[in-house]
């Protein structure tokens, strides 16, 4: 699991709205988790693994639309108190591998840049090493 921290700590280092990043496997067993120092988190371990599942069934959900909708990058949720991103990690056959799970400061109104240009990115250069991850 060191490969799952690892990567969570350089996403999480990519930018100062970053609050949080975690990889969760297409099941939603969280695998890797890394947080801003400092932090004082919204979520405890507990509600984090429950957000983990939901978020895997939801990108389930998203993949199957896509070949009417055309391929997704992430989805977002905004709340007062933060916004939440998840990044689908999948095969070449759009199978879902592994969920990028991303919190970020509520006043981040760049999130869609630094996921677009930090991030996935980020998540393209490791994608092979996802995938063997997953054959696991």
């Amino acid at each position: 699991m060191a490969f799952f921290e690892d990567f969570c700590k350089s996403v999480v280092a990519l930018d100062k709205k970053i609050r949080f990043a975690g990889i969760a496997d297409g099941d939603g067993t969280l695998e890797g988790a890394s947080e801003r120092e400092g932090l004082a988190p919204i979520m405890k371990p507990e509600e984090r693994a429950q957000y983990a599942i939901t978020a895997a069934t939801r990108q389930y959900t998203r993949l199957r639309w896509e070949y009417l909708l055309g391929r997704i990058s992430y989805a977002s949720s905004h709340y007062s108190k933060i916004i939440r991103a998840t990044i689908p990690i999948a095969d070449e056959n759009r199978r879902l591998a592994h969920v990028l799970l991303l919190s970020f400061d509520p006043d981040a109104d760049d999130f869609h840049q630094i996921i677009t240009k930090k991030i996935i990115p980020l998540v393209k250069q490791n994608m092979e090493r996802f995938m063997q991850e997953a054959q696991k």
